[in-house]
Order: structure tokens, then sequence, then C-alpha cells
């Protein structure tokens, strides 16, 4: 059965790095990064959020159809909602597919401090949104926008007791990697 695999988290605990990773040891895998396909539409660096809601029903069509093919998705995207995750949740049931949420966190601090440290030595290059985002906090109030994302991720988690949670320590890659495949049955 295939498998959509959700990498929930806030920004900058390392839902891409790590999609990217399962996915290039996971032969067949896609690493479906919404933000990735949001670069592809005209004019997203100045309306960060409109391109996500062109993109986003075209992903949910992609995954759907990915998965249909009997193949897994990875899908690193922060939903913050239940009713977001659902619509998710729906691509990949409709099609008879399995879908695992492993929500990626560390404490509030840690996570604020992690999305400030985000694409420094020249990752950005690698994730061209990093810069975008970064400014569209900045807009929405900053830290307390950071601090407010978590909160509503840990709402959730509370709200999905399906949900795996599994701690992201800064620096802690290799670990995390680990506990996302352990927590999702998968080999490595």
């Amino acid at each position: 059965m295939a498998r959509l695999l959700h990498l929930n988290g806030p920004p900058g605990i390392g839902k891409s790095t790590l999609a990217r990773r399962y996915a290039a040891e996971h032969p067949g895998t896609l690493a479906c990064d919404v933000d990735v396909l949001r670069t592809l539409v005209g004019g997203w660096a100045d309306d960060f959020a409109g391109a996500g809601a062109l993109i986003r029903p075209a992903a949910l069509a992609f995954i759907g159809a990915y998965l249909a093919e009997g193949h897994d998705v990875v899908l690193p995207q922060m939903l913050a909602r239940v009713s977001e995750l659902e619509r998710f949740e729906a691509a990949a049931t409709e099609v008879g597919a399995e879908f695992v949420t492993v929500m990626l966190m560390d404490d509030e601090s840690s996570a604020v401090a992690r999305f400030h440290a985000r694409g420094a030595g020249g990752t950005d290059a690698v994730d061209p949104w990093h810069e975008q985002v970064r400014r569209i906090v900045a807009d929405e109030g900053g830290d307390a926008v950071l601090v407010q994302y978590h909160r509503r991720l840990r709402e959730v988690l509370t709200a999905r007791p399906d949900a795996v949670e599994v701690v992201s320590l800064d620096g802690g890659i290799e670990a995390t990697y680990r506990a996302v495949l352990a927590a999702v049955g998968a080999a490595s």
C-alpha cells in the first residue's frame, strides 16, 4: 500500500531536509515540497500566500495521482490547522493510500532560534523561499508569530492523536532521521 508521509512542524525544524533524505534512501518515493512548487508560479516572490493558494490544489492532485500509481510520497509541509491536514489525508485515503503524520518538534525558544539560523551557510540557494518566509514572518509579528505557529502545531497534535511526535534537536539531523524512520516503521 502506498503511503503519504507528512512531515509537519514549525518552520526551520528540518522538514525539507529530512524529506529529501528520505526520498533519496527510498527509491521511487516522491519528495513533494509544496514550497518548491510554489516557486514555479509566476510572481510567487511578490505574493507568497497567493502562489501557495494557487499551487495547493495542483499539489493535492499531483500527490493523489502519484499515490494512485502505488508509489510513496513524503510531504514536508507545516500544516497548523487540522482542516488543512485533513485535505492532504483525503488525497491519500481517496486513492487507498495510507496517511501518516510525523510532527517534528523542538521547544519553542529553540524552534524560533532555528528559524532564524535556517539558510545559514548558503543553503538558501537550495530553498529560495527562505528569505521570503523571513520577510513574511517579520511582517506578521516576528518571533511572536513563530511562537503562535508552535502552539498551533501542539493543538494539531492534541486533535490528532494518530500523529507521531518526533523530537528534532538542533544539530541532530542524523538522530532525528533515525527517529522518523523508527516512528513510521521504515528501513533506511
